[in-house]
């Protein structure tokens, strides 16, 4: 009731808030008062609980061109309740917790009703400064023009999503984990679920272990896989992956001078992996999962983001006679509108274990110490709280970074 309240005064009004502002590519966030239009039609402005960062955030972060829109509110793992909505809506209502999400759903489209794509053909995914209409419905305190990024930003207090690009969830489920459902997580456990379709008794390996490949091993995990390779640089990723599953741990620093495919490949009697997927985003690991992935019917799945005119290169005559594939995927083939809802009832059963992956949870005004961990790999997730209320409600003690 006091949320419907709350809402019925500012419904329709401008809303002047708190964000973290990006001015100019790789430098720190500014933390200021913005303004938030409310929603038009087929949109609804959605009060942010908290957002966690991602490294797809720091990646667009750091680019000028192309794609380099500035100034910009970034963050798309996100969880927030709807304040209000525009005309046209019926399906989500005021006081609604929410995901928005970077894919759409239009439920129209040969895309969005087959059940092999999630990538909606009539609303395609474009790393568009703005919200559907070509607008935007930031601005700062001198009326200037903020962009949105991935049609979600969600380091603003507040924040309007079009319709097509917001699911509804389990508000049982708390906030802090909600928001992983948005890109890392999902995308790694539904490539393991969706993309590659692990089979019980099977290996796979898995080239990065952030927390997309972590995840891929969590996907892997839930669907029997018998042998889970992680592959990392990091040492501290032996006792973090045994968590999610991995069984075996391969650090390339200490192959001396062999490629982690021949030690895979070797551990595999020559046959390789069933399922291969890279999570870097580096050419020459895709092709080094390429590589070592089983031939007759082995799968390669390509997860980590590179450069926008990045390339790598195949072999032809291996690629045609060998029976592998390789593929691309975006948010691990999930169907936001349907398969959020599945990975939520699957952490509230106590089988997705998304508690693991929160390694920390700041306040807003430190999300810049959050981008440093992240950089420098001390982190899985940070959670970055935008209502303090709530963080203070469910018991949330902030970390000192």
């Amino acid at each position: 009731m006091a949320q419907t309240q709350e809402a019925s005064k500012t419904a329709g009004k401008p809303i002047r808030c708190r964000a973290a502002v990006a001015r100019k590519a790789g430098e720190p966030l500014e933390i200021e008062e913005i303004t938030v239009a409310p929603p038009k039609a087929r949109e609804l402005r959605v009060r942010v609980l908290c957002s966690a960062l991602c490294f797809s955030d720091i990646h667009f972060w750091r680019l000028k061109e192309p794609h380099g829109y500035y100034p910009r509110i970034f963050g798309h793992e996100t969880v927030g309740v709807v304040e209000s909505v525009g005309e046209g809506i019926e399906d989500v209502k005021v006081g609604d917790t929410v995901i928005p999400s970077f894919l759409a759903y239009c439920g129209e489209c040969p895309d969005c009703t087959s059940i092999k794509s999630n990538q909606c053909s009539k609303l395609r995914f474009e790393l568009s400064p703005y919200i559907r209409d070509g607008t935007s419905r930031f601005s700062d305190t001198k009326g200037e023009t903020i962009y949105h990024f991935g049609y979600t930003s969600g380091f603003s207090e507040y924040t309007v999503v079009d319709i097509t690009h917001v699911t509804k969830v389990d508000p049982a489920i708390p906030p802090s984990k909600a928001c992983l459902l948005g890109c890392g997580v999902s995308t790694g456990v539904g490539a393991a679920w969706k993309t590659a379709d692990i089979e019980a008794g099977t290996t796979v390996a898995i080239f990065g272990l952030g927390v997309i490949g972590l995840a891929v091993a969590e996907g892997a995990r839930l669907r029997g896989a018998k042998t889970i390779i992680g592959v990392d640089l990091n040492p501290d990723k032996v006792e973090i992956g045994k968590k999610f599953g991995v069984t075996h741990f391969i650090n390339p620093k200490e192959l001396g001078g062999k490629l982690a495919s021949e030690v895979i490949l070797g551990m595999t009697d020559g046959l390789g992996a069933d399922y291969c997927f890279e999570c870097v985003g580096l050419p020459s690991l895709s092709q080094e999962a390429f590589a070592c992935c089983r031939k007759g019917w082995g799968k390669t799945v390509i997860l980590g983001v590179d450069k926008p005119d990045s390339k790598f290169i195949l072999n032809s005559l291996v690629n045609n006679h060998s029976g592998k594939t390789i593929t691309g995927v975006q948010y691990g083939g999930l169907k936001p509108n349907i398969d959020i809802a599945i990975l939520g009832k699957r952490y509230l059963d106590k089988e997705l274990q998304l508690d693991l992956f929160v390694t920390h949870q700041i306040k807003l005004e430190d999300i810049n110490k959050a981008f440093k961990l992240l950089i420098e790999g001390k982190c899985l997730r940070t959670v970055i709280w935008l209502d303090r209320e709530r963080a203070s409600a469910d018991g949330v003690t902030f970390d000192e970074i």
